[in-house]
């Protein structure tokens, strides 16, 4: 890997564009570069997690209201929408809006954390809907996922966007505008371009993740993804966006981020190098924000040891500054302990997570978060005895360079009413690449069978992992049937209707 420095330049002295940072993000889509077995394997992995996530959220009311959005623009020889029967196809964008939201919603597919935060198989179902309008075969689509995963991780090894209250996707939507580029076989000037507008389009503030958490959460990567298809589309019309949209004076370095003294080191592979970053992105097995998955675990392994959960006077979780202040009590969002908050707030309280967890001992999509779980008063008793401290020893583990000792956990302290105190830690998640029970592709088959159960009938099933399995080889008709299909009768909206605009 090759460490770029980005930085704020007067206008009268911008670097050369091949010196910008969006240049060399583009050429890293642009250029040719073989495609492993092992990162073949994981994005098949990816795609069946996606396809997981979204069937199992197909009826939740932000799905059914993208999905009713997207029926209302139809497309002969367009892309699909999840759960919709194959012969029904949509504008790209639409469909990239529908499944991108699908995707999203129960919070249950792949992370990516560093210098922020991410989740990179976001980038997917924008892709998947363009390939499928524009022609494009498996060998296509896989290059162009290859390639925006390598894209965001970069920018989320380097660029930290939370530190100033800005949405994530603002390295999103880059990354899809970039593995468009590649999976299209644009120009390198072309992808330069439409990165450059993505960039500047996709810059939104944090407050979709904070106090009461609304369904834009899950909306948020599905516009990322409708802004960079228009950004490639209008780049391949030969149009100009704004430039250097990193380094220049007034750009989002300067004005959105660290000012005018910004810079920061971005990871990027050597020419010909291997494209590996998605190898270093892992999936959730509990459907709750990542910094959580490990806190999960621990609490399931920590109740073991306590008869009854009456005598619990005091919890505290020691963990990193992201967790702390994002999901635990350093945010000081009083919406994180109040049982009538919506699923998006409370998939991001670690607080409430840690008190159902240590109750149940499982965790699942649905029944950990309906009103009349989260309002049981033992539930709300222990979930008011717990709170959350910064500790510099987590802080440092979450942003180790080394992949193999980063850390998402942390150190439980619980102190019960008779004196003694039970303590345990726990690094990473089990399902993380460094866990332990690392998931593996039948793990990824298991978790798509657990949430599609009643859903999608067994040839279906079939049918869609073979495609997944075989995505390298597929041909344009292959791609252009790569969905899950449910009955009608499963599903409900599948008809346009009047309710707004549309």
């Amino acid at each position: 890997m090759q460490l770029h420095t980005v930085r704020v330049f007067p206008s009268a002295e911008t670097p050369a564009k091949e010196e910008q940072l969006a240049w060399k993000l583009a050429v890293v889509a642009t250029e040719e570069v073989a495609i492993g077995a092992e990162v073949a394997q994981m994005v098949a992995n990816r795609m069946i997690d996606n396809g997981a996530v979204a069937i199992a959220a197909i009826n939740r009311s932000p799905v059914r209201h993208a999905r009713a959005q997207s029926l209302a623009h139809p497309r002969r020889g367009g892309a699909r929408l999840f759960g919709i029967e194959n012969s029904q196809t949509f504008d790209a964008e639409w469909s990239a809006w529908a499944n991108g939201v699908a995707v999203r919603e129960l919070d249950m597919h792949d992370t990516f954390l560093a210098a922020d935060y991410s989740h990179p198989a976001d980038n997917i179902p924008p892709l998947l809907a363009v390939a499928q309008q524009c022609g494009r075969n498996g060998a296509d689509l896989l290059r162009g996922i290859v390639a925006a995963y390598e894209i965001q991780i970069a920018l989320v090894t380097g660029i930290c966007l939370h530190k100033y209250k800005k949405d994530h996707i603002a390295h999103l939507c880059p990354a899809q505008a970039g593995g468009l580029g590649a999976m299209l076989g644009l120009s390198t000037e072309t992808v330069f371009q439409a990165l450059q507008q993505a960039v500047h389009v996709s810059f939104s503030t944090r407050q979709s993740r904070k106090g009461e958490i609304s369904s834009w959460k899950a909306y948020a990567p599905a516009h990322a993804g409708k802004l960079a298809v228009e950004a490639v589309d209008r780049a391949m019309r030969g149009e100009r966006s704004p430039s250097p949209i990193y380094e220049g004076e007034d750009s989002v370095l300067a004005y959105m981020l660290d000012g005018q003294q910004a810079e920061y080191q971005v990871p990027l592979p050597e020419v010909g190098e291997p494209r590996q970053a998605i190898l270093e992105s892992y999936t959730k097995e509990h459907s709750a924000e990542y910094q959580s998955q490990a806190l999960i675990d621990l609490a399931f392994r920590m109740r073991t040891k306590i008869a009854d959960l009456r005598v619990i006077e005091k919890v505290t979780i020691h963990t990193s500054h992201h967790t702390h202040y994002v999901i635990g009590t350093g945010s000081g969002d009083p919406q994180k302990f109040d049982p009538a908050s919506t699923r998006e707030t409370l998939d991001h309280s670690i607080m409430y997570i840690f008190a159902v967890a240590l109750e149940d001992g499982r965790w699942h999509h649905e029944e950990s978060y309906t009103p009349q779980r989260a309002q049981r008063e033992e539930t709300i008793a222990l979930w008011r005895k717990i709170e959350t401290a910064e500790d510099a020893v987590w802080t440092d583990r979450y942003h180790d360079p080394d992949p193999a000792q980063r850390a998402f956990g942390g150190r439980v302290v619980i102190q019960l009413k008779n004196g003694e105190t039970l303590e345990d830690e726990l690094a990473v998640a089990n399902a993380h690449p460094a866990g332990a029970n690392p998931f593996a592709r039948p793990d990824y088959i298991r978790k798509f069978d657990t949430l599609t159960e009643g859903l999608v009938e067994a040839a279906e099933r079939e049918r869609f992992l073979d495609l997944c399995d075989r995505l390298a080889e597929l041909s344009a008709d292959d791609v252009a049937q790569l969905n899950v299909q449910l009955s009608k009768d499963v599903v409900q909206g599948t008809e346009r209707d009047t309710k707004g605009i549309f």
